[in-house]
């Protein structure tokens, strides 16, 4: 550690978390501290209580209150202040009744005081208001019918949740830019929308509508989600107004900063002009044009292979950040410092694009379906190496994901979870293999299925139909058992075997391969037993040969001296020792050079 000054006074920090640290004088021991002040500092840090368990992780279970209602549109007024990194907000939120409904429950920081509260113009009493642990009720002042409506009004402050490192551990993130301005962001996939306003911090919370006003100082700009309705600038701050439809949750965000916008149009495909926005930081102006001219392109393949771009009424937006990246409708956050891949393409933007359609479009009905966004994004990407590239990056980029696979946990439990639960592997997830565990499933499946029952499956699963059209679609929920049927019904088969092994299990499939004579014998084995008819092509001299694998065995004839290869083409996702000792290798020459 450096020699530091002495401190001349006692020194108090208060951070986001509510720990308090206290620096004294070296002679402080000699002097007489007033307790008063000491008992000051520590309620003022007291006002701002930690995240509670509950607020730290989204997508808890709903309440009966929460799953009563049609959340129809939030109207959001926000006001960030740089300066002091306090927000104060004033949230207008419209529910229909779907069951008899007494109170409404949301979800809200506690951190972020409620100052007043109120029910169709009907204030409510302190009583009537409770957010103990970050679960906000409001009880109404009579009983709401089934068909009925309210509107209910939140007004609160206060200093939000600090990100610690964005976008993994999320809340805000206030930086600056090179040159001394803020430059501010949120980022709250994992702890969720009652970071910043009072949500329903659940997969299925989201509002058919939303209005953004954010007041922010000028000449700062705050692009957000949607349509651009507007600034007005009064008393040196500035107010942005946006509307979106249906946003995921922790998709509406904010993004505040000295910007620049590039604009543009692509025409797509399908018959319409979407616009294109990009928000950034004017000392990155050159690398921001050549990172705005992948957006078409990108945009091309997407409609190509998958179909429509959701919200091509609204903007295909992104908006540099100072943190990686997230998947925020149509505001994708942007942070990967305008660096290409070795194969010449921005493989962040190409991601958080992908989420338009796997997590904005189609969203997971619970977390436990995660895999449903991460996994389908994350294939789309050596799809498009091939496109671009060729075979050569195609199979380079598969298996590069190939070798990040864990199998810890299961990809799926059936079972309600939050993010935590889902993220984190020592609480049982999956962890990052919903992205590349989840990729490679679907890689198999294509193979298994072929291109036109998997593709027309995936445009099932994203839009509820097989010829999607701008217009004639709304985003939607899904899961993993919808999905299950979905390729049931197009591909004419019964594959629970195929989801049950990969999707349920944690173990991959191993193919166990015997040979006497010229026989092969081949058989797959699961670790947790059942059968596994995964048909395997194995090449025998200079052909190549399927072996159907009826009941998960197999034999095919291999002249003796005569070489073979299983699977020569990785068509199959399956346990492979040599990759294993290979992670292993890695894992303990990572312990080796931890600091002791």
């Amino acid at each position: 550690m450096a020699n530091l000054p002495e401190p001349k006074y006692m020194s108090f920090f208060c951070n986001s978390d509510g720990i308090v640290s206290i620096t004294f004088p070296g002679d402080c021991m000699n002097r007489l501290v007033p307790m008063c002040t000491v008992f000051a500092l520590l309620s003022a840090c007291a006002a701002r209580p930690p995240l509670t368990d509950f607020t730290a992780s989204s997508g808890s279970a709903r309440v009966a209150e929460q799953l009563a209602v049609r959340f129809e549109k939030a109207h959001l007024s926000l006001r960030v202040e740089p300066d002091t990194k306090r927000i104060s907000g004033d949230a207008v939120l419209t529910f229909a009744a779907t069951a008899p409904l007494a109170r409404v429950a949301l979800e809200l920081d506690r951190n972020l005081a409620v100052s007043f509260a109120s029910i169709d113009g009907v204030a409510l009493a302190p009583g009537a208001i409770s957010n103990a642990e970050g679960r906000l009720f409001l009880n109404l002042p009579s009983p709401l019918a089934v068909g009925a409506r309210t509107t209910v009004r939140v007004r609160y402050a206060g200093v939000p949740h600090v990100a610690k490192r964005a976008p993994w551990e999320g809340g805000f993130v206030w930086n600056t830019t090179p040159d001394g301005k803020p430059w501010i962001a949120t980022a709250v996939q994992g702890e969720g929308c009652d970071l910043f306003w009072p949500c329903i911090d659940h997969p299925q919370g989201k509002p058919e509508s939303v209005e953004l006003h954010i007041s922010v100082p000028a000449p700062l700009v705050a692009a957000s989600n949607g349509i651009a309705m507007g600034m007005d600038e009064r008393d040196g701050w500035r107010t942005y107004h946006w509307r979106a439809r249906q946003s995921s949750t922790y998709g509406i965000s904010l993004n505040i900063g000295p910007y620049l916008q590039m604009s543009g149009s692509y025409k797509s495909r399908f018959g319409n002009t979407i616009p294109l926005a990009f928000w950034y930081l004017p000392h990155n102006a050159a690398a921001a044009a050549e990172l705005f001219a992948e957006f078409t392109p990108m945009l091309d393949f997407f409609e190509s292979r998958i179909g429509p771009y959701p919200f091509g009424d609204e903007k295909m937006g992104v908006v540099e950040t100072p943190h990686l990246g997230m998947e925020h409708q149509t505001i994708n956050a942007y942070g990967n410092g305008y660096t290409k891949a070795a194969s010449g393409y921005d493989w962040l933007l190409h991601h958080e694009l992908a989420h338009e359609w796997f997590g904005n479009q189609m969203t997971n009905a619970n977390w436990d379906d995660m895999w449903l966004h991460e996994g389908f994004g994350s294939y789309m990407q050596p799809l498009y190496l091939q496109q671009l590239r060729g075979e050569q990056v195609f199979q380079a980029t598969l298996f590069d994901q190939r070798k990040t696979i864990s199998n810890k946990n299961p990809m799926v439990t059936g079972k309600d979870k939050n993010v935590e639960d889902v993220y984190q592997e020592k609480r049982g997830g999956a962890g990052l293999d919903i992205y590349t565990k989840g990729s490679l499933i679907l890689h198999t499946l294509r193979g298994l299925i072929g291109d036109d029952a998997f593709f027309r499956s995936v445009r099932r699963l994203v839009y509820g139909t097989e010829n999607p059209l701008p217009g004639t679609f709304q985003p939607r929920y899904a899961s993993t058992k919808e999905y299950m049927a979905i390729v049931r019904e197009v591909s004419g088969r019964d594959l629970d075997w195929f989801f049950n092994a990969y999707l349920y299990q944690a173990a991959l499939p191993e193919l166990v391969a015997q040979r006497d004579g010229e026989r092969l014998m081949l058989s797959w084995k699961l670790k947790q037993g059942g059968v596994f008819p995964m048909p395997v092509e194995v090449r025998v001299g200079d052909r190549i040969e399927t072996v159907a694998m009826s009941g998960g065995v197999g034999e095919l004839v291999v002249p003796v001296g005569t070489s073979y290869q299983l699977d020569p083409q990785s068509r199959v996702l399956r346990h492979e020792p040599q990759i294993e000792a290979w992670r292993q290798q890695v894992e303990e020459r990572k312990k080796l050079a931890a600091p002791k």
